[in-house]
C-alpha cells in the first residue's frame, strides 16, 4: 500500500507540473481582442495627409481639391496630421511642430477655420471615404490654454516647473495622467471632434506614453457616439485588447529596410511573422508602411531607404496581412525629405507609383484574401529552393485567392516553388496574362522582381 500511495503521489505531482506548464503556455498567448472594428475598415488603405506641405497654400480648402484624385486611387481612410493651433512659446523652427498643441478644441488658423474643416470632413464622407485626425494626448505646447486653466494637469520637476515629455522635445510639456480630471477633459475633447465635427476616429501620437486604461475608457465613450477607428503610434499588443484597431509594425518596417540594404535576407521574414503571430491575435490590424512623416523628414525618402527595391516593398505591404499606409506624395514618387518645421510643398508630378498604388488599392477593396483581420486570408508560405532570396505565399478567403512571389534580393534568381496551396488558375494583375500552376513551378526573376497572381 505505501508503494502504491507513493506512486499515486508522483503521478499527481507530474500532472500538476504539466498543468502548470500548459497554463504558462496559455497565458503566453496573445490576449483576445475585444475591439469591434468598424464594418467599413477591413478592406481599406490608409493615407496620411500633411496639410502644411500638400499644396502651396497649405490649407484645408486647397487640399480639398485633391480629394477626387485620392478617391480615384481608391483610398479609404484619410489620416490628417494634427490640425490644432501650434504653440508659439519655445516652438521649433518658423512654424513649429504640429505635435505642439496649443488648444485641443480649435483648428490651426494657418489651415483655415473650423467651418472649413467641417466642410472638408463632409466632402470626404460624400466621396465614400473616412477621416481620422491626429491626436496628441501625452503632452502640449508650453502655452496651451490648459497651463492657465488647469496647471494641475501637468507633470512638474522638484522645483515645480513644467517638464518636457522627452529631454530633447523642448517645445512640449508632459501631461500627468495620475490626475483623473485630465481623463475627463481629454475624453470630452475627443468626443467633441467625433460628435460635432463627425470625424471617424483618431491616430494617437506616442500612445504608449499614456495609460492604456485611459485609452480603453476613451474608446468605450467614443463608440457610444458611433463606431470609431483608432490607430496607435505604438507597437504594444495590450493597446489592441480594448482600445485600438491598429498599431504600427515598426519591426516589420525596419526589417524590410535591412533586407533592401542587404543586411538581412528573405528568410528573416519567417521569424518575424512567427513572433508577430504569437504577440498579436489574427484580428488585430497591423499597419504596414515604407514611409511616414517622421521617417521622411528625419531618416529619408523611400529611395534613400529602399533604393531600387522601393516599389517592391510598396507592393509587399499590400500582399502581407495588415493595412497599408501611404504618406502624402508617395504616389508622386516623393524624392525629398519634407521640412518639418517650415513650409516645403510637395512637388506633384507623374510617377509609376500612382498606377501601382491604384491597382493594389482597388484589388484589396474587392479581394477578400487581402482584407484585414479575421475578414482576410491567412498567409500560407510556399516552399522555395531559395528561401534566402525569395518569399512566396498564398492567401485565400471565401472565393478569393492571391498567390505572390517576391525576389527580395538585388540579384536575379532561378527558383522552384513547391506547394499544393499554389495550385490553380490565375491572372497576373500586372501583365493581364492568365497562368496555371500545379504543385511545382519554376520562376526566373530579375533583381527585386515580384509576381502578383489573383485566382480565377
Amino acid at each position: 500500500m505505501p508503494q502504491r500511495n507513493s506512486l499515486l503521489i508522483v503521478i499527481i505531482i507530474l500532472f500538476s507540473i504539466l498543468f502548470l506548464i500548459s497554463g504558462i503556455k496559455l497565458f503566453a498567448q496573445p490576449a483576445k481582442s475585444l475591439v469591434i472594428h468598424p464594418d467599413w475598415s477591413f478592406n481599406k488603405t490608409i493615407y496620411e495627409v500633411n496639410i502644411r506641405q500638400y499644396t502651396k497654400e497649405g490649407t484645408f480648402k486647397a487640399f480639398e481639391k485633391h480629394l477626387p484624385e485620392l478617391k480615384k486611387m481608391g483610398v479609404g481612410i484619410l489620416w490628417i496630421m494634427p490640425i490644432n493651433p501650434i504653440g508659439k512659446l519655445n516652438r521649433k523652427g518658423e512654424l513649429g511642430s504640429y505635435y505642439s498643441v496649443q488648444n485641443y478644441l480649435a483648428v490651426n488658423p494657418e489651415f483655415g477655420t473650423m467651418a472649413d474643416f467641417k466642410e472638408l470632413v463632409n466632402n470626404i464622407h460624400s466621396l465614400g471615404m473616412h477621416v481620422i485626425i491626429d491626436w496628441v494626448a501625452a503632452h502640449t505646447s508650453w502655452d496651451n490654454v490648459l497651463t492657465k486653466e488647469h496647471p494641475d494637469f501637468y507633470k512638474r520637476d522638484s522645483a515645480g516647473n513644467f517638464i518636457p515629455s522627452v529631454k530633447d522635445w523642448t517645445d512640449v510639456i508632459a501631461l500627468d495622467y495620475r490626475n483623473k480630471a485630465l481623463w475627463s477633459y481629454m475624453i470630452n475633447a475627443l468626443r467633441f471632434w467625433v460628435k460635432d465635427c463627425n470625424v471617424d476616429g483618431f491616430r494617437c501620437d506616442v500612445a504608449n506614453m499614456v495609460p492604456t486604461a485611459f485609452w480603453d475608457k476613451a474608446r468605450t465613450e467614443l463608440d457610444k457616439i458611433k463606431p470609431v477607428f483608432m490607430l496607435a503610434e505604438a507597437e504594444t499588443p495590450k493597446l489592441q485588447i480594448k482600445a485600438f484597431d491598429m498599431t504600427y509594425s515598426w519591426d516589420f518596417y525596419h526589417l524590410t529596410i535591412d533586407i533592401a540594404k542587404g543586411k538581412q535576407n528573405a528568410s528573416s521574414l519567417n521569424k518575424y511573422f512567427k513572433i508577430e503571430n504569437k504577440n498579436y491575435p489574427v484580428n488585430d490590424f497591423r499597419m504596414r508602411f515604407t514611409n511616414n512623416h517622421d521617417e521622411n523628414s528625419w531618416n529619408g525618402t523611400v529611395f534613400e531607404l529602399y533604393g531600387k527595391a522601393a516599389s517592391t516593398f510598396a507592393a509587399f505591404t499590400f500582399a502581407v496581412p495588415g493595412m497599408t499606409l501611404i504618406y502624402s506624395g508617395q504616389e508622386a514618387g516623393l524624392d525629398k525629405r519634407l521640412k518639418f518645421f517650415e513650409r516645403d510643398p510637395i512637388d506633384w508630378k507623374p510617377s509609376p507609383f500612382r498606377e501601382l498604388y491604384t491597382k493594389l488599392i482597388h484589388l484589396k477593396l474587392d479581394n477578400k484574401a487581402l482584407w484585414c483581420g479575421n475578414e482576410g486570408g491567412k498567409m500560407i508560405l510556399v516552399s522555395s529552393t531559395n528561401d534566402e532570396s525569395v518569399f512566396s505565399f498564398v492567401r485565400e478567403k471565401d472565393n478569393d485567392k492571391v498567390f505572390v512571389v517576391f525576389n527580395l534580393s538585388d540579384k536575379p534568381v532561378n527558383v522552384i516553388l513547391n506547394s499544393a496551396s499554389m495550385k490553380g488558375k490565375y491572372l497576373n494583375i500586372f501583365t493581364d496574362k492568365k497562368e496555371s500552376f500545379g504543385f511545382k513551378h519554376e520562376f526566373n526573376l530579375t533583381s527585386w522582381e515580384y509576381e502578383f497572381f489573383v485566382g480565377e
